[in-house]
């Protein structure tokens, strides 16, 4: 039974776009070469992937030459929101708070991280809210 397409990026897809949000438009061979350093991956396995991310509209691409040149589509932020979206309502409910609690939970959170926390929530008014 072949597996359904993911609405997010595989760990395949997400080291692609890596390499496109690095080093911007590049080619299947330049974006292969840059991967070297990792697991070594074959160039048609990168070009299907990037097809693929194309057809999922994380790519777009122009030819130069004989050469098609692949752009990202999405930002690394937006792929984020996009993915932290899909958790939200496949896991929480889509419960931005239940996420929250999930994570403060099951986390470490040092004081640093717990007052970058409270200043996001007293920058966005969220605190007054809370504390009402």
């Amino acid at each position: 039974m072949a597996r359904s397409k993911s609405p997010t990026l595989t760990d395949a897809e997400l080291r692609l776009m890596r390499v496109l949000w690095r080093r911007g438009p590049s080619t299947v061979a330049e974006v292969t070469d840059a991967l070297k350093g990792d697991d070594k991956v074959a160039y048609s396995t990168v070009q299907t992937t990037m097809r693929i991310l194309e057809e999922k509209g994380y790519l777009t691409h122009h030819k130069e030459g004989r050469a098609f040149v692949y752009s990202a589509q999405v930002g690394a932020g937006q792929a984020r929101q996009s993915a932290l979206r899909y958790v939200l309502d496949r896991f929480f409910n889509n419960s931005p708070e239940l996420l929250l609690m999930n994570v403060i939970e099951s986390e470490e959170i040092d004081l640093e991280n717990a007052e970058q926390i409270r200043d996001l929530l007293r920058a966005s008014g969220l605190d007054e809210e809370v504390s009402s």
